[in-house]
């Protein structure tokens, strides 16, 4: 039989590029920028806060790498209001002046931010959930996902070949209080999706996440058996939760105040918006002591212990206007995140000297839900999408390999897991990494971004023998015996390294244990001299050396 005279071979798709900067190996600081024929978009620009690190100072994305590749963004695309999504626009923005497009509660914030820092508005462009824009080659439309902030969208950014759905933060929310629970046929009309980029944050979590309408049931229940005045910390941006607790206030006959500036100006944007038409009128701080205690509810900043936040001032007896008393009752409505146990021990500590009773997350798990999927919820959402490919990020490494697993037992590939510096690529080929990029940590002081400074070794014969940057992740947990570290230490080089992992994570474990700092900040300056030390030993070109020490959960199983 003779062979066709002309093979005719598939049209090769231009690819789309994918480059995280943020997000990826860590709980906040969102950022993912998507190019597609020269032309480049943002996905969320958030920051951290680095309480490992002394006055704890935020952390914004280190976007250098940008001008060497001659990547110029055209647009920065807003899913929500939180600030690891938002909250390094304000910073990074006068370089590429771009428009913004946020739904409107996080445009409202933005322009507050904005103003701030005096810089003009009118690149803030609002769009509505539900509504599709376009960006060069990229149609963009804003599909509405239930999350612990109004407003929240998924992307849907397709080409003419290629649709991919970035999710942003999510949950499956039956009762959400505010918005609309989740339409099924809306995300099923979309099937099948090429790539997900999907929310890691609970995927080791089996089963379904809690509703918010559940935990407003659980506080009424709660508030209604307090006797006297009540505080509730959670975060500013849960509307829904703040929704929340004013009917439990109006059902067991308190009077609601607010405690803490981001809180008021969350709610004053929150009304302008008619989020929340139903919420009681609000009493000063300054007049409650007015009030007989039962008819009091404060809601309050200050869930992480964050020590200049309203509950910390409480906690110190050093609010000006209000007192802590015996027979008070402290409710945090909130998780802690990743890296603020210690800070939150702390201030819970200063709570039960003032003889106050504590509801927390650990005794009463019913006063709190996650705004983030659940394992249930995952499989729920790929059942509609059908998705052949997933890229893990929004979270840790632990969940970023928890999530792989789930997506892989779906039968849905997972090619990667991505760093913070990884360059993507999707065309016919599939879904691969093709340069990874080390990348130094940024931190704003006063009002100014920079480098965080590496740990400077002590004068030594080798001093001026540098060599690139060594960026060192230790997630560690605080036992009786000492600091422990927990999983896999994470550590990328500028250049290669005649490193032995095992040996030095032996002689990690070892220092770890014979250090007695009671913060994070205090046992990464223990640290420094003994670190810069040891690989002085080992190593022929000492490099500067970014340490990120965090504080962890125990590991479950699937993490060890």
């Amino acid at each position: 039989m003779s062979q066709p005279r002309i093979q005719i071979r598939a049209r090769r798709k231009p690819p789309l590029q994918i480059l995280p900067l943020g997000g990826c190996g860590e709980i906040g600081m969102n950022f993912t920028l998507y190019g597609h024929r020269d032309h480049w978009i943002v996905v969320d620009c958030g920051m951290m806060i680095r309480q490992d690190l002394p006055q704890a100072p935020l952390q914004v994305p280190n976007v250098d790498l940008l001008a060497s590749k001659g990547i110029v963004p055209q647009a920065i695309l807003v899913t929500h209001g939180h600030e690891d999504h938002i909250g390094a626009i304000a910073w990074l923005w006068p370089r590429w002046q771009c428009p913004i497009h946020a739904t409107p509660l996080a445009a409202g914030l933005l322009r507050l931010r904005f103003a701030e820092q005096q810089l003009p508005t009118d690149a803030i462009h609002v769009i509505t959930p539900d509504e599709a824009m376009q960006s060069g080659p990229f149609d963009v439309r804003f599909l509405p996902l239930p999350h612990s902030i109004p407003e929240s969208c998924a992307l849907l950014l397709a080409t003419p070949d290629h649709r991919v759905l970035h999710t942003g933060d999510w949950k499956l929310d039956p009762e959400p209080l505010i918005g609309d629970p989740v339409c099924p046929q809306r995300f099923q009309a979309l099937a099948p999706i090429d790539l997900v980029v999907g929310d890691s944050t609970n995927a080791p979590v089996p089963g379904h996440s809690r509703s918010e309408g559940d935990v407003a049931r659980a506080l009424e229940t709660t508030i209604g058996a307090c006797h006297g005045r009540v505080i509730v910390s959670c975060f500013a941006s849960n509307l829904a939760r703040i929704l929340a607790l004013g009917r439990a206030a109006k059902a067991c006959g308190r009077r609601v105040s607010l405690m803490g500036r981001s809180m008021e100006r969350m709610v004053n944007i929150a009304r302008g918006l008619g989020y929340l038409e139903d919420f009681p009128s609000l009493v000063p701080v300054r007049d409650l002591g007015y009030l007989p205690p039962e008819e009091v509810l404060v809601i309050a900043t200050g869930s992480q212990g964050e020590p200049r936040s309203a509950l910390s001032r409480l906690a110190q007896g050093q609010h000006a206007d209000f007192e802590l008393q015996p027979g008070d009752s402290v409710i945090f409505s909130a998780k802690a995140i990743p890296g603020n146990e210690l800070l939150i021990e702390r201030l819970q500590a200063g709570l039960k000297r003032a003889r106050v009773t504590l509801y927390d997350e650990r005794n009463h798990p019913e006063l709190h839900a996650s705004g983030h999927p659940a394992q249930e919820e995952l499989q729920r959402l790929y059942g509609w999408l059908a998705p052949q490919r997933l890229l893990p990020v929004h979270g840790e490494f632990q969940h970023q390999q928890a999530h792989r697993v789930l997506a892989e037992s779906l039968g849905i590939e997972v090619p990667w897991v991505p760093r913070n510096g990884d360059m993507l690529r999707l065309d016919n080929e599939g879904l691969s990494c093709l340069e990874r990029h080390s990348l130094a940590p940024h931190i704003v002081t006063q009002n100014r971004i920079h480098p965080l400074e590496g740990l400077r070794a002590p004068a030594m014969s080798s001093m001026h023998r540098r060599s690139g940057i060594l960026s060192l992740t230790l997630p560690v947990v605080r036992q009786a015996s000492g600091w422990a570290r927990v999983g896999r230490l994470l550590w990328d080089t500028s250049h290669d390294l005649a490193l032995d992992d095992t040996a030095f994570a032996d002689w990690l474990d070892d220092q770890l244990a014979v250090h007695e700092a009671d913060t994070i900040a205090k046992l990464r300056q223990q640290l420094h001299a003994p670190l810069m030390h040891w690989l002085d030993e080992h190593l022929r070109h000492l490099p500067d050396v970014h340490l990120h020490i965090m504080a962890a959960e125990e590991t479950s199983p699937l993490d060890s």
